[in-house]
């Protein structure tokens, strides 16, 4: 299988007048294409800085990052932008729904960004909101759902553009279990027909998802493991 993502001796320092914080000690890292991820780790460790730089948000300040067989540490923005809009979903915590753009609109943004036409972008649209049954709410407001119904949009604009991978930043953050497990499920689901995914999580129960899970500790992999998913036993 190949690789989707391939990093080494990867390094994030943080610089302010009076202090430097090392986020990223030499990260070693391989995810192959069809994988579910999820890294895990105490607040600090630099789990989100890993993510940034992964989904092409932020440069390391020294290693190598290669994204789809292309060396990408030292991209500026432009570069990342491009690559980004090409092949990268994010779904955040916090949703990041604009709530001037109805249901609708928020799913369709990104197929705007990558020049598709009207026409093929209405399709897949409707299509992605039936898939996760939130077309009866195409014309509300992202005030007017729950949180559950904001995060599946936020699932919906992540996937609407057919992505290589979707990053995920602590996606059932803001959710009670009811809502988490029925987003888990969808991203779950999303891995099953191919599509690579990348989460960061505190969530025990949300790490039994993925296939593999990679615990940072002040910046460095300490363990990964393989993990035997029985979805049964999450859910119940």
């Amino acid at each position: 299988m190949e690789s989707i993502i391939k990093t080494e001796g990867l390094q994030k320092v943080f610089r302010t007048d009076e202090i430097e914080t090392t986020a990223l000690q030499g990260v070693n890292l391989e995810i192959k294409r069809g994988e579910f991820v999820a890294i895990m780790g105490p607040s600090g460790c630099g789990k989100s800085t890993l993510l940034n730089i992964l989904g092409l948000l932020d440069n390391p300040n020294s290693g190598s990052y290669q994204f789809l067989d292309t060396e990408v540490a030292q991209f500026n923005e432009k570069q990342r932008t491009h690559l980004r809009k090409n092949n990268v979903g994010f779904v955040f915590q916090s949703f990041n729904l604009i709530d001037e753009l109805s249901v609708f609109e928020n799913v369709e943004l990104p197929l705007i960004y990558q020049g598709y036409k009207v026409k093929e972008r209405k399709e897949k649209v409707e299509q992605i909101l039936e898939t996760l049954q939130i077309a009866h709410r195409r014309n509300h407001f992202p005030q007017q759902l729950s949180g559950g119904q904001q995060q599946r949009v936020a699932v919906g604009r992540a996937v609407v553009g057919d992505p290589s991978i979707i990053f995920a930043d602590e996606p059932t953050g803001n959710l009670d279990s009811k809502n988490g497990d029925d987003v888990m499920n969808l991203l779950n689901e999303l891995n099953e027909k191919g599509t690579t995914i990348v989460m960061v999580t505190h969530s025990q129960r949300d790490a039994q998802f993925a296939n593999r899970v990679i615990r940072l500790f002040d910046g460095r992999i300490v363990t990964e493991n393989i993990v035997k998913t029985n979805l049964q036993q999450v859910l119940s």
